[in-house]
């Protein structure tokens, strides 16, 4: 199995959903080796490499980090990108925060559509977990086993008659994340609209891009599915597990858990190298350092001494 990237670029333009400043997005092919990075092009092409050690805050989305400069709302795209096997790709962005479009992953579905794919002349690397690690708070888990394949299982419990308990699991792919989860909007319910604004969130928000909830329905209805509310949620899960910096092996479960949990779990994970491995699509090992990606080395810790 080969590293890919993009064939082509693609380009979309949108407010973000919690700042309201508009933003030009466009997808870039890059080398193998690469990774997914993000460049600010409005700071000279600034990059920001998609990887939980530049995670900055994760206040109803995840953000990142680097050096001062910070770029928000990296998970529906990261979602997109990840399930769809895209290993290396620039991702230049204009603004403080990618644009939500209408809320889900399927505008940036369409995108990598129109950019196509590309095998790189390099090997792919799999990171495969060993070992199981759990983080826990409260009554919120997420969870990572061995498996031979990127599975996920997300739970959501939220009192209300539309959503209530809801399960989703699958093998992620390219087809399983366009036809079960791509389409699935971000959420918020009513009551806290008032209060996040004055926080300086959703300022971009509106019936376009999210679902509301109200006390006993929704304002911008039809759903686009039954359970869309955890379908959701799985979206955001694999966006900010794409931080690992590799494809995973890995059965992932997330029990009412959210972006900091998930963010939480990747920055464990990669600091005990005894939880996983690297590896090719024919079970090759690799654990001589200098053949690490740099995606992965540079979030693992030195050793003592080092």
């Amino acid at each position: 199995m080969l590293q890919t990237t993009i064939a082509r670029e693609s380009s979309a333009e949108g407010v973000g959903l919690h700042t309201g400043v508009h933003g030009s997005l466009r997808l870039v092919p890059a080398p193998a080796e690469t990774g997914i990075v993000f460049r600010r092009v409005d700071l000279d092409n600034f990059p920001i490499e998609a990887q939980g050690r530049n995670v900055a805050r994760v206040s109803y989305a995840t953000s990142l980090m680097k050096q001062g400069v910070l770029l928000s709302t990296t998970e529906h795209l990261l979602a997109a990108i990840y399930s769809c096997g895209i290993d290396n790709v620039y991702i230049d962005i204009d603004a403080i925060e990618l644009p939500i479009l209408d809320g889900s992953a399927e505008p940036f579905m369409q995108m990598l559509e129109q950019s196509g794919v590309r095998k790189l002349r390099r090997k792919r690397r799999y990171l495969k977990v060993l070992k199981p690690l759990e983080v826990c708070e409260g009554d919120r888990r997420i969870g990572i086993y061995p498996a031979d394949e990127f599975r996920v299982r997300c739970y959501v419990d939220f009192p209300h008659p539309l959503v209530g308990q809801q399960e989703v699991e699958m093998v992620v792919g390219p087809d399983t994340f366009r036809h079960l989860l791509a389409r699935a909007r971000t959420f918020c319910f009513e009551r806290d609209i008032e209060p996040l604004r004055a926080m300086g969130l959703i300022r971009g928000g509106s019936l376009e891009n999210a679902i509301v909830l109200t006390r006993g329905g929704i304002m911008n209805g039809p759903l686009r599915f039954p359970d869309e509310f955890v379908r959701h949620k799985a979206l955001d899960l694999i966006g900010d597990l794409a931080l690992a910096g590799l494809p995973l092996l890995a059965r992932v479960e997330a029990h009412k858990a959210g972006h900091s949990l998930h963010t939480q779990l990747v920055s464990r994970l990669l600091s005990d190298p005894a939880l996983w491995t690297i590896t090719t699509a024919t079970g090759e090992a690799v654990r001589v350092e200098e053949e690490l990606p740099q995606s992965v080395l540079a979030q693992v810790p030195a050793a003592p001494g080092d």
